[in-house]
């Protein structure tokens, strides 16, 4: 039987810096590095959605990682963005993310029909990722079905963290935990708005973007039994959410310059 996924805290996306000429800039994503390990993190997704990555390069997305993990020195799990508009390129970028000693893989992939999508995972669990998390983004609806994952869960030996980032994120939250029995780890991402309702569902670890310090003290104030404090900390924060949450450019162009990157 599978054991929870020991994944725990805030996992940050970085957003990727670019140069004038529009290359990335590997400098300023090495400081990025430091700076959230420095906040306490416990752990790096690098690239993301956040990390504008359909316009980086097949390239550009090799280098950035290999910096990450040369930057980070082990300190704290490094997740493997897997994105890619075919399957076959997603199986590709699995493979390379493998050969480069991440820690865990985030695939991205579209939901059609509960066969196809499992058979892919199953293709990518065939090369034996250290885990996999499966991004459940719908910014219009409940996302993958719950049977679908429960499936998965049960079906795929890698599967071991679900990244949920739907309308009514909380409620599916909640609905995934019981249909897994606890066992899958459940991360919230798009709907970090609802951070201390998380909480209180027992949501795992959570995946924003910057303001590394104030999540991180959120999340240690509300495990040490400081509720209350964590709440009054999260609601000062809350307006902040709203604005960057209005869209995914806006949280973006928004974060970049919060961090001067």
């Amino acid at each position: 039987m599978k054991e929870l996924l020991p994944l725990f805290g805030i996992v940050t996306v970085l957003n990727t810096p670019f140069k004038d000429d529009g290359s990335i800039d590997i400098e300023s994503l090495e400081k990025h590095v430091d700076y959230a390990i420095e906040a306490g993190v416990s752990g790096i997704l690098y690239p993301a959605m956040d990390s504008e990555v359909n316009y980086l390069t097949e390239y550009e997305k090799i280098e950035g990682i290999k910096a990450v993990m040369a930057t980070n020195q082990n300190k704290v799990k490094v997740i493997g963005g897997c994105y890619g508009k075919q399957r076959a390129d997603r199986l590709k970028m699995a493979e390379k993310l493998i050969d480069l000693g991440v820690d865990g893989i985030l695939i991205n992939l579209p939901y059609n029909n509960m066969e196809s999508f499992i058979s892919e995972l199953k293709e990518i669990d065939k090369i034996n990722p250290s885990f996999l998390m499966v991004q459940d983004w719908d910014d219009r609806g409940y996302g993958i079905p719950l049977d679908v994952i429960e499936n998965a869960f049960n079906e795929i030996e890698s599967f071991r963290v679900l990244k949920i980032e739907v309308v009514g994120s909380c409620l599916k939250y909640t609905d995934v935990i019981n249909r897994t029995k606890g066992l899958l780890n459940v991360s919230g991402g798009w709907a970090v708005m609802h951070l201390i309702e998380a909480l209180d569902r027992g949501v795992h670890c959570f995946i924003p973007t910057a303001l590394h310090e104030i999540y991180v003290k959120i999340y240690e104030l509300y495990r040490t039994g400081n509720r209350e404090s964590a709440k009054d900390l999260f609601y000062r924060l809350l307006p902040v959410i709203n604005f960057s949450n209005q869209s995914l450019d806006i949280s973006i162009i928004f974060f970049k310059r919060a961090t001067n990157i």
